[in-house]
């Protein structure tokens, strides 16, 4: 195995703790001295604020459906520069992805590309010997994936977890590493779109060290250091990270017929553009990787807060409004009336906006909440975004834009990911910014002048030209 040192951590299922056992897990190791690069397999945004408040790293996503394969390696060697080991917390269960015909977009897909060992989470609380024929199936599914070992969650005493440990040992499944006690204290708060992110409600910073004594005390910490290639020094090595070889078995294929070059420009590009970004409690779904290919390319990222600024940073040549939970905070930003109409202006004055689901809600007329009442918005956009009758709207999309965006001209395909509840009365069908191709052509999305606002979270390296054309915009 080349390169850095990595794991995978995955579960049989969603559920079974794999978010609670990565995180204990990079806590653990930052306490050791170790620089921990965090991944999250998958479109989620708020398992990686998890990552990032455990490791102090930002987390990035390793998408490989909406991220050609090329791309995604090259992602995440770069991103594994200067660490010391790379921790991927999988998504749902091992093998689920796009669909079930084959691994797309799946943690097996990952752990294969990135040549990582899997350490896989089992929820255990109420089996024992039956263990045995679960982590049998998993580890011999896919002779090419390179499963570890097994982590044993919801475990009620040494006595169960010696049971299930010899039923699993004894049947050649493979090792178990260790195993999580049952412990409701170190449950993450959840809400209707999974956890809290820790932007919204930041988690108490013993939170972290309870976990990571909890994971020194009952799993075999150096054991999965030597499993995840071996090297990795009590204090950190304090070398940058070896150039990412991927497996033989799996030779990266272009993502079109021309040959892959770099997402990131060959040499550094001098600041050309100011881009404001939201990020406070109600913004903060953004891909890592968007605001380091927006910098890569020459922009200079600012960040302010709709909730309490008063006006969008002087000098914006762009606004970028993200996703995040703007129906938790809609009476605050309805009440901060100077950055609503701070916003208006700018959009009357041609100021290029980009806003993606939470953004687009913010920049409708207003928002519905789920008790019925109205809180009135930027109104660039036209129509309501309701609460009211939740719906969950949830899938990868591959979209063409219909018209000229500040994203690109019209023409532009891309991928992305919809993760919303709410419900947006403005949608004209026959206008929409884009068109859904894997979804029969469907509308969606708001684009006019120089606004786009819309329910997808596209991903820039899903499409080169992103980034540049973003920067050029603000430009």
């Amino acid at each position: 195995m080349g390169g850095i040192p990595r794991l995978v951590i995955a579960g049989t299922s969603s559920g079974v703790g794999k978010t609670t056992a990565a995180v204990g897990l990079m806590a653990a190791l930052r306490r050791r001295g170790l620089k921990v690069q965090p991944f999250k397999v998958g479109p989620d945004y708020i398992d990686p604020s998890h990552h990032t408040a455990a490791t102090g790293t930002p987390s990035r996503n390793l998408d490989s459906w909406m991220v050609p394969k090329d791309a995604l390696v090259e992602l995440f060697s770069r991103a594994c520069r200067g660490a010391d080991l790379a921790v991927i917390e999988g998504v749902m269960g091992l093998f689920d992805g796009f669909s079930g015909r084959d691994e797309t977009g799946s943690t097996a897909e990952i752990a294969k590309l990135l040549d990582a060992p899997v350490l896989l989470v089992m929820d255990v609380g109420r089996m024992a010997r039956s263990a045995a024929a679960m982590a049998w199936g998993y580890s011999r599914f896919d002779p090419e994936l390179r499963v570890a070992g097994f982590l044993l969650n919801r475990v009620g005493g040494e006595k169960h977890h010696g049971m299930v440990r010899e039923a699993i040992e004894g049947s050649g499944s493979g090792r178990v590493f260790g195993y999580m006690p049952r412990d409701p204290g170190l449950d993450l708060p959840e809400r209707h779109l999974g956890l809290v992110p820790t932007p919204e409600q930041p988690i108490p910073e013993d939170y972290f060290e309870k976990l990571a004594a909890l994971i020194e005390a009952h799993v075999d910490v150096d054991g999965l250091l030597a499993a995840a290639g071996g090297g990795v020094g009590e204090r950190g090595s304090g070398r940058q990270a070896e150039p990412f070889t991927p497996s033989p078995l799996h030779p990266l294929m272009p993502s079109n017929p021309s040959s892959h070059s770099s997402l990131f420009p060959p040499q550094p590009v001098a600041h050309r553009a100011m881009i404001a970004v939201a990020r406070d409690e109600a913004f903060n779904f953004y891909y890592q990787d968007n605001l380091d290919l927006l910098e890569a390319h020459g922009a200079e990222l600012v960040y302010f807060s709709p909730l309490r600024d008063a006006a969008i940073p002087a000098g914006a040549g762009a606004l970028y409004l993200g996703g995040g939970f703007p129906e938790m905070h809609a009476a605050v930003l309805t009440r901060n009336g100077s950055m609503l109409e701070s916003i208006r202006r700018a959009v009357g004055e041609g100021l290029p906006v980009y806003g993606e689901c939470g953004g687009l809600m913010y920049l409708s007329e207003g928002i519905v909440g789920e008790e019925g009442r109205r809180y009135p918005m930027v109104g660039a956009v036209p129509g309501w975004c309701s609460m009211e009758k939740k719906r969950l709207h949830l899938g990868y999309v591959e979209v063409r834009s219909a018209v000229d965006t500040p994203l690109g001209p019209a023409g532009f395909i891309a991928r992305g990911h919809e993760f919303h509840y709410s419900l947006w009365d403005g949608l004209d069908p026959a206008r929409g910014a884009y068109r859904v191709l894997n979804q029969g052509g469907r509308g969606e999305g708001f684009a006019r002048g120089n606004i786009l606002a819309t329910f997808v979270h596209v991903h820039f390296a899903a499409n080169p030209a992103l980034a540049p054309a973003f920067v050029e915009s603000a430009k």
